[in-house]
């Protein structure tokens, strides 16, 4: 499942490297904040080649990024990483391969109200009833 998350880039930590069983990995975090009313920080991940997507950008830059959720368990504890597979502008135009989700409305629209004495009546003597 893909998730996409866009705001701010606010922090851009250390690279790590270290050498695996399958060989070098280098990986990298950073930190996005939304432009909301209430602002939320979110740090992420970018592995491999995603490190150098990463340097393309400067602080302050809007950012779209998709990524998965990803938790582990280690000695009882649980650790969940949000791992960054695609890091682009916001607002760019390019085709993405999920569907963002459809903007949530902030109030439910007004819906229009007929006067009680336009209603119709019924009785339960009625047997032409729609339904």
């Amino acid at each position: 499942m893909a998730l996409e998350f866009e705001g701010s880039l606010i922090k851009v930590l250390s690279e790590v490297s270290g050498q695996g069983k399958n060989g070098v990995w280098v990986k990298q975090d950073f930190i996005l904040e939304t432009a909301d009313q209430y602002p939320k920080k979110a740090c992420f991940t970018a592995w491999g080649d995603k490190t150098a997507d990463l340097k393309t950008f400067s602080l302050g830059d809007k950012l779209k990024v998709t990524f998965s959720v990803e938790s582990r368990e280690y000695n009882e504890r649980w650790y969940t990483d949000l791992r960054a597979y695609r890091i682009e502008a916001a607002g760019e135009g390019s085709v993405s391969s999920t569907p963002a989700p459809a903007p949530r409305a902030s109030s439910p629209a007004p819906r229009p109200s007929a006067p009680v004495a336009d209603l119709p009546s019924f009785s339960e003597d009625d047997q032409d009833l729609p339904f």
